[in-house]
């Protein structure tokens, strides 16, 4: 899923293109991607966008006039283009903003089953629909850092990832940054003493600024995640093999030696099979 450096990265790409022209026709392509029905997509047309906003891991596109934000969920497979009039685009997009003088911007979802979102709305309600999300991820700074993870016992690689308690970060990010923290992600954030969680701080600052840099610059994900998706290979800081556990429905990959102290965590999926 898109996490706070893609979807930032992506916020920069669009703003100017998206305001350049008004939009000539809005547009769904399939019937699961579009969330609302009043007001009616053809609200859109003849309207200018002010360019494009961040919450979390949602986009918004608020019109010219202040009277409509258009909001994208990506979730897992949502991808978004910018094309330039006479590009070629996909054949069947899951939505599409078509702007006079011929460019668009897509969203297209390579997943059967269909889950990013396209939302309609008015301030009022766009504002109402993201007040669920927690502080923004990047820099948050270890004070108030230090509320929320000692506001509940939580395991840190689930906190990282709970969008009412912090937006922006998902597995990945939660991977990376817990890494670079040297903590472990099994931790509970209730035990975090000051030093530690002033280092999850700075390491939260630190990878996503390190994200958004490489994703800007069309980076992949080969090269952009140095923990994510590495099982069995080396630590970038040690040389230890890679580790991954599945907790609950989520695969966490870290590094033994930088963060458990050598010790393997146990296999929650693997645990009740062999009960």
């Amino acid at each position: 899923m898109p996490e706070l450096p893609e979807m930032e990265a992506w916020r920069r790409q669009l703003s100017d293109p998206v305001s350049a022209f008004p939009i000539a026709k809005a547009r769904p392509a399939h019937i699961a991607t579009l969330k609302t029905f009043d007001p009616p997509l053809a609200a859109l047309e003849g309207r200018s966008l002010r360019g494009a906003e961040r919450r979390g891991k949602r986009l918004l596109f608020p019109t010219d006039d202040g009277e409509l934000v258009l909001l994208v969920h990506l979730m897992t497979a949502g991808r978004l283009k910018f094309l330039q009039a006479g590009e070629k685009g996909p054949k069947t997009p899951a939505f599409a903003l078509e702007f006079q003088g011929g460019s668009m911007l897509v969203l297209t979802e390579n997943a059967r089953k269909k889950r990013a979102g396209v939302w309609l709305l008015t301030p009022e309600a766009a504002k109402a629909e993201l007040a669920h999300l927690g502080p923004e991820a990047l820099g948050l700074g270890p004070e108030r850092l230090g509320e929320i993870v000692h506001g509940e016992s939580r395991r840190l690689h689930a906190l990282l990832r709970n969008q009412h308690l912090i937006a922006g970060i998902g597995r990945a990010w939660a991977n990376e940054i817990l890494h670079a923290a040297k903590l472990s992600p099994y931790a509970l954030s209730n035990d975090l003493d000051d030093e530690e969680v002033a280092r999850l701080a700075a390491a939260m600052d630190a990878e996503l600024e390190r994200g958004l840099v490489l994703r800007e610059a069309g980076a992949s994900d080969e090269k952009t995640y140095r923990v994510h998706r590495r099982l069995g290979e080396p630590c970038h800081v040690c040389g230890t093999p890679h580790a991954q556990v599945d907790f609950e429905e989520h695969t966490i990959y870290y590094c033994p030696t930088c963060q458990t102290g050598g010790r393997v965590l146990k296999d929650r999926r693997l645990s009740r099979l062999l009960r």
